[in-house]
Parts: structure tokens; sequence; C-alpha cells
């Protein structure tokens, strides 16, 4: 028996998932609707509806609930598809959109061929929480920028200014050359951004405990310049698993750092890149992109890739430089952990000589 043919006998089912209630649409062996309800999305609720059930080809969308509902269905023993959201345009876009229709169309789909949902794959639950670890410090560190900006702004209103300084160190700055009308509404500003200060240290100590005792890989990543201790930890937690990819030049895809393609006879546009994947890892290169191509980045193979296409100049060369490193640099990442290699940052020229020894 063929394996489409095992899975056309499964029921398929569509799941609509909403904050309150997820709405279900069941097909038979035969594609007809046997079933639409609805169940409250919940882990009780869920485990009660489809612990029951005969193993189940079941599609959902990406959204807040995908991952623990993913996890839970693939634990009660049924075949998941987590369709990616972005690219069922024949569901979001359609002129008769509802919750029920939803279902029915995922349910539909998922029979027909799985492909077309362009399923993911969610990650560990554990790595779902270290990951949310960076996330809350990026939260933060943008609460922080943003309070710092209050305050500069406040002050500058004033006719004052507060001197140059990091951010770790501006709340002392602060407090001394604040106007003395200001105090009452700015202090406590002030003493809020020492709090959280605090906090993103805190956050710094447990993720570099975290990368040393569970990511050892990372250190394999922070060899190259530019590349610490966040983005190391992040790349391995949003690549998981290395051998995912044959090819390292696959992770530029994956992390939307290569152009869209728009393809028409004769026409082939040159589109912006696709910005799929993880956005918070794919501003993470493109940060340490900046960081070699700038002042302070060492000479390497990367640095002069990127200096060699802003010297071709052009409209965006700048941009399109720092875009292109941040693509080699996820290639590069990808290859150092696979191979445990020790970083060379000047392999193009050293390569020769290892070939003719």
């Amino acid at each position: 028996m063929t394996t489409k043919k095992r899975a056309q006998e499964k029921q398929t089912i569509g799941i609509d998932i909403g904050d309150k209630y997820s709405y279900i649409c069941v097909l038979d062996h035969d594609g007809d609707i046997k079933e639409e309800s609805r169940v409250s999305t919940s882990m009780a609720a869920f485990s009660k509806r489809f612990s029951g059930l005969a193993p189940a080809r079941i599609a959902l969308e990406t959204g807040t609930h995908s991952p623990w509902i993913s996890r839970l269905l693939s634990t009660l023993g049924h075949e998941v598809l987590v369709g990616n959201a972005r690219k069922l345009r024949m569901i979001y876009a359609s002129h008769s959109k509802t919750d029920t229709l939803d279902a029915r169309n995922l349910a539909k789909v998922a029979r027909f061929d799985p492909n077309l949902l362009s399923p993911i794959q969610h990650r560990a639950e554990q790595g779902q929480a270290h990951l949310a670890m960076i996330r809350s410090r990026d939260t933060l560190v943008t609460t922080r920028t943003s309070l710092v900006n209050h305050v500069r702004g406040m002050v500058k209103a004033f006719g004052a200014r507060i001197n140059k300084c990091s951010a770790s160190c501006f709340h002392k700055q602060a407090k001394a050359q604040l106007p003395a009308l200001l105090k009452p509404a700015l202090l406590p500003v002030i003493e809020m951004i020492a709090s959280v200060n605090q906090e993103i240290k805190a956050f710094n100590q447990e993720l570099e405990r975290l990368s040393a005792e569970t990511y050892p890989e990372t250190e394999l990543l922070r060899q190259v310049n530019g590349i610490g201790l966040i983005t190391a930890l992040a790349f391995v937690l949003t690549i998981e698993d290395p051998a995912r990819f044959v090819k390292s030049r696959s992770v530029g895809p994956f992390l939307g750092l290569t152009p869209r393609k728009r393809q028409s006879g004769e026409r082939d546009p040159n589109l912006p890149i696709s910005k799929a994947g993880d956005t918070k890892m794919r501003s993470l290169l493109v940060q340490c992109a900046q960081y070699i191509l700038g002042p302070f980045g060492q000479d390497c193979d990367l640095r002069r890739y990127g200096e060699n296409i802003k010297a071709n100049g052009g409209a965006y060369a700048k941009q399109r430089a720092v875009v292109a490193v941040a693509r080699k640099l996820s290639v590069l990442l990808h290859h150092l952990w696979r191979s445990g290699e020790v970083y060379d940052p000047f392999f193009k020229q050293t390569r020769p000589q290892r070939q003719a020894a």
C-alpha cells in the first residue's frame, strides 16, 4: 500500500486556531465533511477532544498557540502539519473568510497536497523556553532605549543636555545633570532605567551560563569577529540541528536573506530579500554584518567581500553589501557548527596554499 493511499485512508482535520476557541473541520476517507465544530483553545480541551481519536492528519496554521498544540497532537499520535501562514494566501486573502471556512480549506489542502501548506517544524519545548530568554532580554533592551531617549528629549526641551555615555551607565550620568524642574518627572524614569540595567545584566549572566553548559557549540560560532553571545546562542536555538540542512548555503534562504523571485517570460526583475524565517535572527545577523563592515571590524574575507560590493557603487550599494555579508555569515556559522573547524578569517587566501601542500 502506497504512502499516499495510506494517508487518504486517514481522517483529515483542519483546525483554525483562535485565542478562545478553535474551529474544526473533519473530512472522512472520501474527502466529504464529516464534522464541523469548535473546541476551547486550552490543553485540557484539546487533550479531551483528540486523545481518543484514531491517528489522523491534522493541519493548522502558525500562530501564538500553534507550538504547544502541534506538540500535544503529535504526542497523541497524529500526523501534524503546521502551515506557514504567510504562504496560505488562498485562505487569508479570500473574499469569503470565516473561521469555519478557514478550517475547511486547511483540511482540503492537507488532504490534496500537504506541500501546498509550506509546512514548518516548531522547535522543541526546551529550545523555545531558552529562546524566550533572548526575546525577553531584547524587550528589556528596547524598553531601556525608549526610556533613555525619553529622558534625553525632555532635558533638551529645557535647554540642557546629558553627556554621551553607554546605556548601562546612563542613569548615573543623568541624575547629576537633570535640571531641577525636571527631577520630579524624570527621577522615577531614571530609577527604572537602573532597574532594567540590573535585569539585563542578570539575563546576560544566565545566557552565558546556558551557552557554556547546554550549548557549548556556540563557542565555535564566537570565533568569528563580530559574533557575540546573543547572536551565537540565537543561531543555535533557531537552527536547532545543523543536519537539517544538507548544504550550508540553504541557511540564507531559510532566514530570508536571499532575493525574492518573480520571473515571468523574459522578465526577471531584481527584488528585495524574501524576509522569510525568523525576523529577530535575521536582524542579529544584519547587525553583525554592519559591525564587520564598520570602523571596528577586523580585516577578513567577509569584510573584503562586502567592501567589494560597496566599491562597485550603484543605488543602495552599502545596504546590499550589509545584506550580502549577513547571508555569507549565516552560511559560515552553519559550516563552523557542522564541521567543528577552527575559523580561518582568510580562508580564501590560504586555501590555494593548503591545496598545493
